[in-house]
């Protein structure tokens, strides 16, 4: 498995991990987890509980946008040291963005949440600028 791959294995993990997180907040603001309607709950939460909702559900919309780039690359045959670089940037990115987050530190989680998608961008255009590779043989008209 690739680097890129790997990357995006952690990605699909960081918003579970947060959801633990939000259940540790839910708990200590409402004595337990709504099991039953958790996203009304979830609503409700307030201070460093609401902002550990917010990462998690922007971690959600992370995941979506990495794995169309890791794709893209990957498909693309992108440079695979680029890619991985790439990667490994993101997923700093995206480690550090919910740490930020909690920790109600505006602008440096506007950083890093930029720095993020930066990262994905480049992914995209190392797809853009793959070789292209035909699978087709040349026809001469």
């Amino acid at each position: 498995m690739t680097v890129p791959f790997w990357c995006l294995l952690i990605m699909v993990f960081i918003p579970y991990v947060l959801s633990g997180v939000g259940g540790y907040f839910k708990t200590k603001q409402f004595g337990s987890v709504d099991i039953k309607t958790p996203r009304l709950q979830a609503k409700q939460l307030e201070g460093a509980g609401h902002r550990a909702q917010a990462a998690q559900e922007n971690a959600w919309e992370a995941v979506a946008v990495f794995t169309a780039a890791v794709m893209m690359a990957h498909f693309a045959g992108a440079d695979a040291a680029a890619s991985a670089n790439a990667a490994m940037l993101f997923i700093v990115a995206r480690i550090a963005h919910p740490i930020i987050y909690l920790a109600d530190i505006g602008p440096l989680r506007t950083v890093s949440f930029v720095v993020g998608l930066g990262a994905c961008i480049w992914l995209f255009v190392l797809a853009a600028n793959a070789p292209v590779v035909s699978v087709m043989p040349m026809v001469n008209l």
